[in-house]
């Protein structure tokens, strides 16, 4: 559905939510070194429980390989406190790239400036300084199912489940 770019992630609790999150919305998952944690971490096994072996997982040594490896057309969203839209003012579509940044620090500059017409944020109260990675990564996931289902590029099935998003496997390090 979605590529979910984690740029230098810290706390491996919430890599393995995040995991967790991309594996139940058919997302695969980006980490870009250098990591805070190894991947096989127990806190990020733990937290991605049964998930993990299932996750559509790949690392990358910089944001430049991981922007190689996809198509051009793909989006890229920056989500930070530091933009002035909203993920309800983006327009998401399949195979777009949301890109998050560290725990302690969120995204360097240079993605900024690289990227200024693709900076969103989540809308928060005045005063408040962020949300936690994972509940942020999930909201914004689910922002983007929405305008899926909304724009019939995703169906909802009579389970409601998410139909037409396969589920991917753990395709190993880069």
């Amino acid at each position: 559905m979605f590529d979910v770019v984690l740029i230098e992630p810290e706390i491996p609790a919430n890599t393995g939510n995040i995991g967790r999150t991309c594996v139940a919305t058919g997302c695969s998952l980006h980490l870009v070194r250098p990591l805070g944690f190894d991947t096989d971490d127990k806190a990020c096994r733990r937290a991605g429980l049964d998930y993990w072996p299932r996750l559509a997982l790949t690392e990358h040594d910089s944001f430049d390989d991981f922007l190689r490896a996809r198509p051009r057309e793909a989006g890229v969203w920056l989500l930070t406190t530091h933009a002035t839209r909203t993920v309800f003012d983006a327009r998401f579509r399949p195979g777009d790239a949301l890109v998050f940044g560290k725990e302690s620090a969120g995204l360097p500059t240079s993605l900024h400036e690289r990227f200024p017409q693709g900076r969103l944020c989540l809308p928060m109260l005045p005063g408040e300084r962020s949300l936690n990675l994972a509940a942020a990564v999930t909201a914004v996931v689910y922002e983007g199912l929405r305008q899926a289902v909304a724009g019939s590029a995703l169906g909802i099935d009579p389970q409601g489940r998410l139909a037409g998003t396969p589920h991917r496997k753990n395709t190993g390090g880069e």
